[in-house]
């Protein structure tokens, strides 16, 4: 078996592309790959080492991409084949891999197997779903999708319900049929003959479902699919791969990223990223952030899979709001609370995610009327809740707070039109502040967030602590305080940030006063007493 030993993608920082809102190339308003080709040379001076690209395949875009009709072509709105390799062979002169982002758990409903599904029970490609015979308006049973409506659809020509955990025109695979998994790991191999550098498994955790007993995630076979998978294709190239794991917990995290190599590189978890909600409600019941209960949420999964498994370290992505506006301070101490994030995130152990315009601080958009929202998780929790009687003024403020679209208007380049997206209408509006807020002004600025994100990731190449030291969280109980040390067999390394926006005090011991200062986002010099959002790096060398 391939072990998993290397070490690039424990030091390597990745990107989040997501193409639709990168850059355009041809003015229809949409980014594509050409778009994205024209920018690695800002990803190189970055110091990416991967970009993780959302969907590109040939979609009817029914929720953004991860409806795949043609697993092996690209979407004409994205471009061509021929781009897709010669982004992949341009990124890799710069070295860059291109990691896709795949979705095993479904397809499109257009998707020619599904078609083909459709025609009849002794059909060879029905098998490849999951299928219930019964009578309309006679559920098998009661369970429900993710995007909302019962998860069984019925097909009249068959009378027979089809099965799917997300959009109805979404129909989830069935993995129980090796035919089913071939296709899958072939399509796997040709990618990597293409070059492709790795894969991040969307919802990889309910490939395994067994619906007649209502298991969606964690299925009892679950594993024992992705070791064959992983057998099948990862363990035969260098990848990085990584599964997204809604239901992940510190336990079977192991598993997913088994040091062995037998299943992922690392797992993509997510319990931080829900604290800021009520208990037992939706992500729209807005809650203030817990603090105290995050640092211990952090430190449980850096103890936790130390030297057992491998994490990811994200604030954002394509799903979730702008980090700077979510928990830190997108008025007053935009740039420095956007860089306390940075070095408390980029300081941890695991690999860290940077999603698009996270390094220039780019904040959430609070577009004045819902008709300019185009999420249609957006567009539906306004409309229901509305008609459930909340009061506008609360549904928008939830929508202004947790909207996936606060991610996913277009890249901020220049303080010209449009912000250098597009020359074009922009398919979702440019955020106000782009005059403010750009790539072009910050590279400039060496006092600039996007300057402070190049600082990190040069650090993590420069420091083995940051890959291998043992995590310890400081002052646990603190409101106000984010501190911990990492530490390995040379070196000893403190990251202390003020997570709030009041002067707060940080007694540091004493061995601290003659360390290095790795990176600090004040210029003047670190006290006892941290400013609003001050955050500080220190290393000193291990006294033995």
């Amino acid at each position: 078996m391939a072990v998993n030993n290397q070490k690039w993608w424990k030091d390597a920082v990745i990107y989040q592309i997501y193409p639709k809102s990168f850059q355009d190339s041809n003015g229809d308003g949409i980014g594509d790959i050409p778009g994205i080709i024209s920018r690695l040379d800002y990803l190189k001076d970055l110091g990416i080492d991967a970009v993780w690209l959302s969907p590109v395949y040939c979609s009817p875009q029914d929720d953004n991409g991860y409806d795949i009709s043609d697993y092996q072509d690209i979407d004409p709105m994205f471009g061509t084949l021929e781009d897709m390799e010669r982004l992949i062979r341009e990124a890799k002169e710069r070295g860059i891999r291109i990691i896709m982002d795949l979705v095993l758990n479904h397809t499109s409903d257009e998707h020619r197997w599904f078609r083909e599904a459709k025609k009849g029970k002794d059909n060879p490609y029905h098998d490849y779903y999951v299928w219930r015979d019964g009578e309309e308006g006679v559920l098998p049973n009661d369970m429900k999708a993710s995007f909302g409506g019962p998860a069984w659809e019925w097909v009249p020509e068959l009378k027979q319900y089809y099965f799917h955990q997300f959009s109805v025109k979404q129909p989830d695979l069935n993995w129980e049929n090796p035919k089913v998994r071939r296709e899958l790991y072939d399509m796997i191999l040709w990618w990597m003959d293409k070059g492709v550098g790795g894969f991040r498994l969307d919802v990889i955790d309910q490939v395994a479902k067994e619906p007649d007993r209502k298991i969606t995630s964690n299925g009892p076979r679950l594993h024992e699919f992705i070791r064959e998978m992983s057998r099948e294709t990862f363990q035969k190239g260098d990848l990085i791969t990584v599964g997204e794991a809604w239901g992940a917990n510190t336990e079977n995290a192991k598993l997913y990223s088994n040091p062995d190599g037998s299943e992922f590189s690392m797992v993509f978890q997510f319990e931080h990223s829900m604290m800021d909600q009520q208990e037992g409600k939706e992500k729209w019941d807005l809650a203030p952030l817990p603090f105290v209960k995050l640092k211990k949420c952090l430190a449980k999964w850096q103890n936790s899979l130390y030297q057992t498994g491998w994490n990811s370290l994200f604030w954002d992505n394509h799903d979730l709001p702008r980090i700077v506006s979510r928990w830190g301070d997108d008025g007053k101490y935009r740039k420095e609370s956007a860089k306390m994030l940075a070095a408390v995130l980029h300081g941890m152990q695991g690999t860290p995610y940077i999603y698009q315009g996270e390094e220039l601080g780019m904040t959430n958009i609070r577009f004045t009327d819902i008709s300019e929202y185009r999420d249609i998780e957006t567009l539906n929790v306004y409309r229901e809740r509305l008609e459930e009687g909340y009061p506008k003024d609360e549904v928008m403020r939830s929508v202004y707070a947790k909207s996936r679209d606060n991610a996913r208007t277009p890249m901020q380049w220049n303080g010209e039109k449009n912000a250098g997206f597009t020359d074009g209408t922009p398919w979702i509006a440019v955020n106000p502040n782009y005059v403010e807020i750009n790539a072009a002004k910050e590279q400039k600025d060496p006092d600039s967030v996007y300057c402070f994100y190049r600082a990190l990731t040069h650090l993590r190449k420069e420091h083995p602590v940051f890959v291998d030291g043992k995590f310890q969280l400081l002052l646990p109980e603190d409101e106000h305080i984010f501190a911990y040390t990492r530490t390995d067999d040379d070196s000893e390394m403190l990251v202390c940030a003020n997570f709030t926006g009041e002067a707060a005090a940080c007694p540091l011991d004493g061995k601290w006063k003659d360390a290095q200062m790795l990176l600090h986002n004040y210029k003047e010099e670190l006290g006892e007493v941290l400013k609003p959002y001050e955050a500080a790096i220190l290393i000193r060398r291990r006294e033995l």
